[in-house]
Protein backbone atom coordinates (compact mmCIF):
# COMPACT_ATOMS: atom_id res chain seq x y z
CA UNK A 1 0.00 0.00 0.00
CA UNK A 2 2.42 2.70 1.15
CA UNK A 3 4.54 1.18 -2.15
CA UNK A 4 1.64 2.70 -4.57
CA UNK A 5 0.87 5.48 -2.69
CA UNK A 6 4.66 6.86 -3.43
CA UNK A 7 5.06 5.43 -6.63
CA UNK A 8 1.21 6.99 -7.06
CA UNK A 9 2.79 10.53 -5.37
CA UNK A 10 6.00 10.47 -7.75
CA UNK A 11 4.38 9.84 -11.29
CA UNK A 12 2.06 13.36 -10.30
CA UNK A 13 5.44 15.05 -8.96
CA UNK A 14 6.95 14.25 -12.65
CA UNK A 15 3.63 15.30 -14.37
CA UNK A 16 3.61 18.31 -12.54
CA UNK A 17 7.26 18.97 -13.52
CA UNK A 18 7.04 18.41 -16.99
CA UNK A 19 9.23 15.32 -17.99
CA UNK A 20 9.46 16.01 -21.33
CA UNK A 21 11.69 18.90 -20.65
CA UNK A 22 13.06 17.95 -17.37
CA UNK A 23 16.08 16.45 -19.41
CA UNK A 24 18.73 18.89 -20.76
CA UNK A 25 18.65 19.68 -24.46
CA UNK A 26 21.93 20.38 -23.87
CA UNK A 27 23.42 16.81 -22.52
CA UNK A 28 23.59 15.33 -25.84
CA UNK A 29 25.41 12.21 -23.82
CA UNK A 30 22.39 11.12 -22.58
CA UNK A 31 20.24 11.25 -26.27
CA UNK A 32 21.09 7.04 -26.70
CA UNK A 33 20.68 6.36 -23.09
CA UNK A 34 16.90 7.70 -22.54
CA UNK A 35 14.76 4.47 -21.11
CA UNK A 36 17.43 2.31 -20.32
CA UNK A 37 17.27 1.00 -16.82
CA UNK A 38 20.52 1.25 -14.16
CA UNK A 39 21.35 -2.45 -13.29
CA UNK A 40 20.62 -3.35 -9.66
CA UNK A 41 23.28 -2.76 -7.17
CA UNK A 42 24.06 -6.45 -5.34
CA UNK A 43 25.02 -4.43 -1.99
CA UNK A 44 25.94 -0.37 -1.02
CA UNK A 45 29.22 0.90 -2.45
CA UNK A 46 32.05 0.16 -0.10
CA UNK A 47 34.07 3.55 -0.60
CA UNK A 48 37.60 2.27 -0.24
CA UNK A 49 37.47 -1.22 -1.98
CA UNK A 50 35.11 -0.34 -4.40
CA UNK A 51 36.16 3.13 -5.16
CA UNK A 52 39.30 3.90 -4.43
CA UNK A 53 41.07 0.84 -4.20
CA UNK A 54 39.50 -0.51 -7.62
CA UNK A 55 41.56 2.17 -9.34
CA UNK A 56 44.74 1.72 -7.81
CA UNK A 57 44.53 4.49 -4.85
CA UNK A 58 45.41 4.32 -1.17
CA UNK A 59 42.58 4.52 1.43
CA UNK A 60 42.74 4.40 4.82
CA UNK A 61 39.22 4.28 6.93
CA UNK A 62 39.44 6.17 10.02
CA UNK A 63 36.54 6.51 13.03
CA UNK A 64 35.72 9.50 14.60
CA UNK A 65 33.48 10.58 17.87
CA UNK A 66 31.61 13.25 18.06
CA UNK A 67 31.00 15.68 21.10
CA UNK A 68 27.25 14.10 21.15
CA UNK A 69 28.55 10.53 20.79
CA UNK A 70 28.22 9.56 17.02
CA UNK A 71 30.77 7.66 15.42
CA UNK A 72 31.63 8.96 12.29
CA UNK A 73 33.45 7.40 9.37
CA UNK A 74 36.15 9.57 7.75
CA UNK A 75 37.82 8.45 4.42
CA UNK A 76 41.34 9.48 2.98
CA UNK A 77 43.51 9.40 0.47
CA UNK A 78 46.57 10.43 1.42
CA UNK A 79 48.24 10.48 -2.06
CA UNK A 80 47.86 9.43 -6.23
CA UNK A 81 48.23 5.93 -6.84
CA UNK A 82 52.21 7.05 -8.94
CA UNK A 83 53.02 9.19 -6.00
CA UNK A 84 55.59 8.80 -3.61
CA UNK A 85 53.92 8.32 0.02
CA UNK A 86 57.40 9.42 2.36
CA UNK A 87 57.29 11.75 5.24
CA UNK A 88 58.30 14.63 3.78
CA UNK A 89 55.92 14.35 0.85
CA UNK A 90 53.14 14.08 3.58
CA UNK A 91 54.41 16.66 4.89
CA UNK A 92 53.99 19.16 1.94
CA UNK A 93 50.86 17.91 0.84
CA UNK A 94 48.01 20.64 1.96
CA UNK A 95 44.99 18.94 3.56
CA UNK A 96 41.68 19.17 1.93
CA UNK A 97 38.15 18.08 3.38
CA UNK A 98 35.02 17.04 1.10
CA UNK A 99 32.28 17.62 3.19
CA UNK A 100 28.91 16.48 0.84
CA UNK A 101 25.56 17.53 0.53
CA UNK A 102 21.81 15.88 1.82
CA UNK A 103 20.78 12.38 0.75
CA UNK A 104 24.38 11.28 -0.29
CA UNK A 105 27.69 10.43 1.35
CA UNK A 106 31.54 10.50 0.56
CA UNK A 107 31.28 8.24 -2.22
CA UNK A 108 29.74 10.95 -4.27
CA UNK A 109 33.15 12.50 -4.98
CA UNK A 110 34.65 9.05 -6.19
CA UNK A 111 31.88 8.17 -8.54
CA UNK A 112 33.34 8.32 -11.61
CA UNK A 113 37.02 7.77 -13.33
CA UNK A 114 39.72 9.28 -12.01
CA UNK A 115 39.84 11.85 -14.71
CA UNK A 116 36.69 13.07 -13.50
CA UNK A 117 36.43 12.32 -9.99
CA UNK A 118 37.01 15.68 -7.89
CA UNK A 119 38.82 13.46 -4.89
CA UNK A 120 41.03 11.52 -7.56
CA UNK A 121 41.83 14.80 -8.95
CA UNK A 122 42.79 16.39 -6.02
CA UNK A 123 45.06 13.25 -4.76
CA UNK A 124 46.77 13.22 -8.31
CA UNK A 125 46.97 17.01 -7.96
CA UNK A 126 49.30 16.75 -4.46
CA UNK A 127 46.82 16.84 -1.86
CA UNK A 128 46.17 15.34 1.17
CA UNK A 129 42.15 14.21 0.49
CA UNK A 130 39.84 13.83 3.22
CA UNK A 131 35.85 12.37 2.89
CA UNK A 132 33.68 13.28 5.40
CA UNK A 133 30.61 11.09 5.79
CA UNK A 134 27.72 12.65 8.58
CA UNK A 135 25.62 10.94 10.88
CA UNK A 136 22.72 8.39 9.76
CA UNK A 137 24.38 8.05 6.20
CA UNK A 138 24.80 4.14 6.07
CA UNK A 139 29.09 4.42 7.08
CA UNK A 140 28.36 6.66 10.01
CA UNK A 141 25.68 4.90 12.10
CA UNK A 142 27.22 4.03 15.08
CA UNK A 143 26.93 5.98 18.48
CA UNK A 144 28.49 5.34 22.10
CA UNK A 145 25.19 4.37 23.83
CA UNK A 146 22.55 4.53 20.83
CA UNK A 147 21.21 2.38 18.67
CA UNK A 148 19.70 3.00 15.13
CA UNK A 149 16.66 1.98 15.97
CA UNK A 150 16.47 4.47 18.91
CA UNK A 151 14.43 7.35 18.71
CA UNK A 152 17.20 9.57 19.98
CA UNK A 153 19.56 8.55 17.81
CA UNK A 154 17.67 10.72 14.97
CA UNK A 155 16.72 13.36 16.86
CA UNK A 156 18.69 16.43 14.93
CA UNK A 157 18.78 18.23 12.20
CA UNK A 158 21.44 19.91 10.25
CA UNK A 159 22.53 22.07 13.20
CA UNK A 160 24.03 19.20 15.29
CA UNK A 161 25.83 18.80 11.93
CA UNK A 162 27.54 22.52 11.99
CA UNK A 163 28.23 21.81 16.23
CA UNK A 164 28.90 18.40 16.04
CA UNK A 165 30.20 16.47 12.83
CA UNK A 166 32.02 19.81 11.08
CA UNK A 167 34.69 20.67 14.22
CA UNK A 168 34.94 16.99 14.69
CA UNK A 169 35.84 15.92 11.66
CA UNK A 170 38.02 19.11 11.00
CA UNK A 171 39.68 18.78 14.24
CA UNK A 172 40.84 15.63 13.81
CA UNK A 173 42.14 16.08 10.21
CA UNK A 174 43.95 19.08 11.27
CA UNK A 175 45.95 17.03 14.19
CA UNK A 176 46.46 13.71 11.68
CA UNK A 177 48.17 16.34 9.46
CA UNK A 178 50.69 18.00 11.74
CA UNK A 179 48.21 21.40 12.90
CA UNK A 180 47.91 22.18 9.33
CA UNK A 181 45.03 24.27 8.41
CA UNK A 182 42.33 22.45 5.61
CA UNK A 183 40.99 23.75 2.75
CA UNK A 184 37.52 22.74 2.93
CA UNK A 185 35.36 21.89 -0.02
CA UNK A 186 31.41 21.79 0.35
CA UNK A 187 28.58 21.13 -1.77
CA UNK A 188 24.77 22.12 -0.86
CA UNK A 189 24.44 21.11 2.85
CA UNK A 190 27.82 21.17 3.27
CA UNK A 191 28.32 24.93 2.52
CA UNK A 192 25.67 25.80 4.72
CA UNK A 193 27.04 24.39 7.77
CA UNK A 194 30.25 25.73 7.16
CA UNK A 195 28.34 28.94 6.79
CA UNK A 196 26.79 28.42 9.92
CA UNK A 197 29.74 27.93 11.83
CA UNK A 198 31.52 31.27 10.36
CA UNK A 199 29.23 33.48 11.21
CA UNK A 200 29.71 32.30 14.96
CA UNK A 201 33.48 32.72 14.12
CA UNK A 202 33.93 28.99 14.82
CA UNK A 203 36.91 26.79 13.05
CA UNK A 204 38.47 29.86 11.71
CA UNK A 205 41.51 28.51 13.20
CA UNK A 206 41.17 25.44 11.82
CA UNK A 207 39.94 26.42 7.61
CA UNK A 208 42.38 27.84 5.44
CA UNK A 209 40.29 28.55 2.67
CA UNK A 210 36.70 27.34 1.77
CA UNK A 211 35.10 26.07 -1.58
CA UNK A 212 31.08 26.54 -2.27
CA UNK A 213 29.50 24.57 -4.65
CA UNK A 214 25.89 24.91 -5.07
CA UNK A 215 25.77 27.36 -1.74
CA UNK A 216 22.21 27.25 -0.06
CA UNK A 217 21.31 29.49 2.62
CA UNK A 218 17.80 31.43 1.37
CA UNK A 219 15.77 28.96 0.05
CA UNK A 220 12.75 31.65 -0.41
CA UNK A 221 12.69 30.64 -4.53
CA UNK A 222 14.01 27.18 -4.90
CA UNK A 223 12.38 25.81 -8.04
CA UNK A 224 13.06 22.05 -6.55
CA UNK A 225 10.31 19.19 -5.99
CA UNK A 226 12.59 17.92 -3.24
CA UNK A 227 10.57 19.08 -0.63
CA UNK A 228 7.13 18.08 -1.61
CA UNK A 229 8.60 14.36 -2.72
CA UNK A 230 10.21 14.08 0.64
CA UNK A 231 7.45 14.82 2.74
CA UNK A 232 4.94 12.10 0.32
CA UNK A 233 8.06 9.57 1.22
CA UNK A 234 7.37 10.80 5.20
CA UNK A 235 3.74 10.73 4.80
CA UNK A 236 3.48 7.26 3.32
CA UNK A 237 5.79 5.74 5.96
CA UNK A 238 4.86 7.78 8.89
CA UNK A 239 0.97 6.11 7.80
CA UNK A 240 2.07 2.52 7.63
CA UNK A 241 4.81 2.63 9.87
CA UNK A 242 7.16 1.25 7.13
CA UNK A 243 10.91 1.13 7.99
CA UNK A 244 13.06 1.54 11.50
CA UNK A 245 10.78 3.64 12.83
CA UNK A 246 8.84 6.53 12.86
CA UNK A 247 12.45 9.08 13.53
CA UNK A 248 14.50 7.90 10.29
CA UNK A 249 11.40 7.78 7.46
CA UNK A 250 14.57 8.44 5.01
CA UNK A 251 15.98 5.60 5.14
CA UNK A 252 16.64 2.12 3.66
CA UNK A 253 12.12 1.61 2.33
CA UNK A 254 13.01 5.09 0.70
CA UNK A 255 16.38 3.79 -1.19
CA UNK A 256 14.37 0.25 -2.42
CA UNK A 257 11.35 2.49 -3.35
CA UNK A 258 13.99 4.52 -5.56
CA UNK A 259 15.30 1.82 -7.10
CA UNK A 260 12.00 0.22 -7.78
CA UNK A 261 11.56 3.62 -9.61
CA UNK A 262 14.62 3.72 -11.49
CA UNK A 263 14.05 0.27 -12.56
CA UNK A 264 11.02 1.33 -13.97
CA UNK A 265 11.68 1.04 -17.90
CA UNK A 266 8.09 3.37 -17.87
CA UNK A 267 9.96 5.75 -16.00
CA UNK A 268 13.18 7.90 -16.61
CA UNK A 269 15.12 7.92 -13.11
CA UNK A 270 16.77 11.24 -14.70
CA UNK A 271 13.40 13.03 -14.84
CA UNK A 272 13.52 12.07 -11.53
CA UNK A 273 16.98 13.81 -11.46
CA UNK A 274 16.06 16.53 -12.93
CA UNK A 275 12.70 17.52 -11.06
CA UNK A 276 14.66 17.22 -7.68
CA UNK A 277 18.19 19.11 -8.95
CA UNK A 278 17.44 20.69 -11.96
CA UNK A 279 17.87 19.66 -15.68
CA UNK A 280 21.59 18.92 -15.52
CA UNK A 281 23.85 19.89 -18.58
CA UNK A 282 26.44 17.41 -18.52
CA UNK A 283 25.74 14.05 -16.77
CA UNK A 284 26.70 10.43 -17.87
CA UNK A 285 24.44 7.91 -18.09
CA UNK A 286 26.87 5.49 -15.93
CA UNK A 287 28.26 7.93 -13.59
CA UNK A 288 24.60 8.88 -12.94
CA UNK A 289 23.63 5.25 -12.58
CA UNK A 290 26.03 4.74 -9.80
CA UNK A 291 25.23 8.58 -7.81
CA UNK A 292 21.56 7.22 -8.21
CA UNK A 293 22.02 3.43 -6.72
CA UNK A 294 24.03 4.93 -4.04
CA UNK A 295 21.56 7.15 -2.87
CA UNK A 296 19.29 8.30 -1.08
CA UNK A 297 21.59 7.91 2.15
CA UNK A 298 19.23 8.03 5.53
CA UNK A 299 19.00 11.26 7.26
CA UNK A 300 16.55 12.39 9.84
CA UNK A 301 13.04 13.65 9.56
CA UNK A 302 14.11 16.68 11.70
CA UNK A 303 17.04 17.61 9.68
CA UNK A 304 14.26 17.92 6.53
CA UNK A 305 11.50 20.11 8.83
CA UNK A 306 14.71 22.11 9.38
CA UNK A 307 15.55 22.67 6.03
CA UNK A 308 11.29 23.07 4.87
CA UNK A 309 10.51 25.68 7.63
CA UNK A 310 8.64 28.71 7.23
CA UNK A 311 9.29 31.92 8.11
CA UNK A 312 5.63 32.65 9.10
CA UNK A 313 5.65 32.85 12.75
CA UNK A 314 1.86 32.92 13.21
CA UNK A 315 1.52 29.47 11.57
CA UNK A 316 1.45 26.71 14.72
CA UNK A 317 2.94 23.68 13.82
CA UNK A 318 1.23 20.85 15.71
CA UNK A 319 4.40 18.31 15.72
CA UNK A 320 6.62 16.90 18.01
CA UNK A 321 9.44 14.48 17.52
CA UNK A 322 8.31 12.24 20.37
CA UNK A 323 4.95 11.86 19.46
CA UNK A 324 3.25 9.17 17.84
CA UNK A 325 3.04 9.05 13.63
CA UNK A 326 -0.55 10.30 13.85
CA UNK A 327 0.78 13.83 14.97
CA UNK A 328 4.03 14.11 13.04
CA UNK A 329 0.96 14.00 10.35
CA UNK A 330 -0.44 16.79 11.31
CA UNK A 331 2.43 18.68 10.41
CA UNK A 332 3.46 16.46 7.13
CA UNK A 333 0.22 17.39 5.18
CA UNK A 334 1.38 21.32 5.04
CA UNK A 335 4.51 20.85 4.13
CA UNK A 336 3.41 18.76 0.91
CA UNK A 337 1.30 22.41 0.18
CA UNK A 338 3.80 25.38 1.27
CA UNK A 339 6.74 26.23 -0.37
CA UNK A 340 10.29 26.28 1.37
CA UNK A 341 10.30 30.17 2.62
CA UNK A 342 13.64 31.47 4.40
CA UNK A 343 14.02 34.67 2.80
CA UNK A 344 14.09 36.48 6.37
CA UNK A 345 17.35 34.64 7.25
CA UNK A 346 18.72 31.26 8.26
CA UNK A 347 17.55 30.35 11.91
CA UNK A 348 18.21 27.61 14.26
CA UNK A 349 15.71 24.48 14.65
CA UNK A 350 11.86 25.87 14.95
CA UNK A 351 10.82 24.00 17.74
CA UNK A 352 7.34 24.99 17.13
CA UNK A 353 6.37 27.40 19.60
CA UNK A 354 7.86 29.92 22.06
CA UNK A 355 7.65 27.35 24.96
CA UNK A 356 9.54 25.04 23.44
CA UNK A 357 12.07 27.13 21.68
CA UNK A 358 12.33 29.31 25.27
CA UNK A 359 13.77 25.79 26.69
CA UNK A 360 16.39 25.26 24.35
CA UNK A 361 17.73 28.34 23.38
CA UNK A 362 15.94 30.98 25.94
CA UNK A 363 14.45 33.07 23.54
CA UNK A 364 11.10 32.97 21.88
CA UNK A 365 12.22 32.39 18.30
CA UNK A 366 14.66 30.23 16.96
CA UNK A 367 18.53 32.72 17.00
CA UNK A 368 19.63 33.73 13.40
CA UNK A 369 22.94 32.64 11.67
CA UNK A 370 23.99 36.30 11.17
CA UNK A 371 25.80 35.36 7.89
CA UNK A 372 27.02 38.96 7.52
CA UNK A 373 28.69 38.77 10.40
CA UNK A 374 31.28 36.21 8.54
CA UNK A 375 35.10 37.49 8.89
CA UNK A 376 35.92 39.37 6.27
CA UNK A 377 39.34 37.41 5.47
CA UNK A 378 38.31 34.39 5.17
CA UNK A 379 39.27 33.04 1.64
CA UNK A 380 35.80 31.79 -0.40
CA UNK A 381 34.76 30.77 -3.68
CA UNK A 382 31.42 30.36 -4.27
CA UNK A 383 29.89 28.62 -8.08
CA UNK A 384 26.87 28.25 -8.65
CA UNK A 385 24.56 27.22 -11.12
CA UNK A 386 22.13 28.94 -13.62
CA UNK A 387 19.91 25.41 -14.02
CA UNK A 388 20.21 24.72 -10.42
CA UNK A 389 16.70 24.31 -8.65
CA UNK A 390 17.27 23.59 -5.01
CA UNK A 391 20.32 26.34 -4.85
CA UNK A 392 18.34 28.80 -6.92
CA UNK A 393 19.83 31.72 -8.75
CA UNK A 394 17.68 34.66 -6.75
CA UNK A 395 18.28 32.91 -3.81
CA UNK A 396 22.05 32.40 -4.21
CA UNK A 397 22.80 36.13 -5.34
CA UNK A 398 21.03 37.27 -1.98
CA UNK A 399 23.43 34.90 -0.47
CA UNK A 400 26.77 36.62 -2.18
CA UNK A 401 25.31 39.85 -1.78
CA UNK A 402 25.22 39.31 1.83
CA UNK A 403 29.21 37.54 1.29
CA UNK A 404 30.32 40.17 -0.83
CA UNK A 405 29.35 42.97 -0.02
CA UNK A 406 32.29 43.62 2.92
CA UNK A 407 34.67 40.96 2.09
CA UNK A 408 38.00 41.55 0.96
CA UNK A 409 38.21 41.76 -2.73
CA UNK A 410 41.44 39.73 -2.09
CA UNK A 411 39.75 36.95 -0.17
CA UNK A 412 36.13 36.51 -2.39
CA UNK A 413 35.34 34.72 -6.07
CA UNK A 414 32.35 33.79 -7.91
CA UNK A 415 31.89 31.57 -10.46
CA UNK A 416 28.55 31.01 -12.26
CA UNK A 417 28.36 28.51 -14.70
CA UNK A 418 24.73 29.42 -16.66
CA UNK A 419 23.91 25.53 -17.95
CA UNK A 420 24.86 23.85 -14.95
CA UNK A 421 22.20 21.86 -12.32
CA UNK A 422 22.64 20.86 -9.29
CA UNK A 423 24.39 17.75 -9.72
CA UNK A 424 26.89 18.94 -12.30
CA UNK A 425 29.05 20.43 -9.76
CA UNK A 426 29.99 16.56 -8.42
CA UNK A 427 29.53 14.49 -11.22
CA UNK A 428 29.86 16.33 -14.58
CA UNK A 429 32.03 14.65 -17.29
CA UNK A 430 33.19 18.36 -18.11
CA UNK A 431 33.49 19.55 -14.37
CA UNK A 432 37.22 18.40 -14.08
CA UNK A 433 37.92 21.95 -17.00
CA UNK A 434 35.14 24.11 -16.04
CA UNK A 435 34.50 23.84 -11.83
CA UNK A 436 37.90 21.78 -10.25
CA UNK A 437 40.92 23.54 -12.46
CA UNK A 438 39.59 27.01 -11.29
CA UNK A 439 39.36 25.47 -7.73
CA UNK A 440 42.88 23.90 -7.46
CA UNK A 441 43.86 27.62 -8.59
CA UNK A 442 42.02 29.05 -6.32
CA UNK A 443 43.49 26.58 -3.36
CA UNK A 444 47.43 27.15 -4.94
CA UNK A 445 46.91 31.08 -4.42
CA UNK A 446 45.76 30.70 -0.78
Amino acid sequence: MATSLFLMSLLMLLLDSNPCTALSWRNNSLVDDIGIPCPVSPHPFTMCKSEAEAYGYPCEDHKVTTEDGYILSLKRIPHGHDTDNSTGDQKTRQPILLFHGLFVDGVSWLLGTPEQSLGFILADGGFDVWLANTRGTNTSRKHTSLSPKDPAFWDWSWDQIAEYDLPAVLEFVYHHTGRQKVHYIGHSLGTLIILAAFSEHKLLHLVRSAVLLCPIAYLSRTRSDLTRLAAQMFLAEAVYRIGIHEFNPVGKVAAQLLAKVCGDPKIDCHDVFSALAGPDCCLNKSTTCAFMLHAPQPTSMRNLIHLSQSKNRNQKLKFSLVQSSGTMLTFLIPICMQPVVRSEGVRRYDYGNAKENMKHYKQAHPPLYNLSSIPTHVPMLLTHGGQDFLGDVPDTRHLLKTLVRNHDSDNIEVQYLPDYAHADFVIAYNAPRLVYEPMVDFFQRH
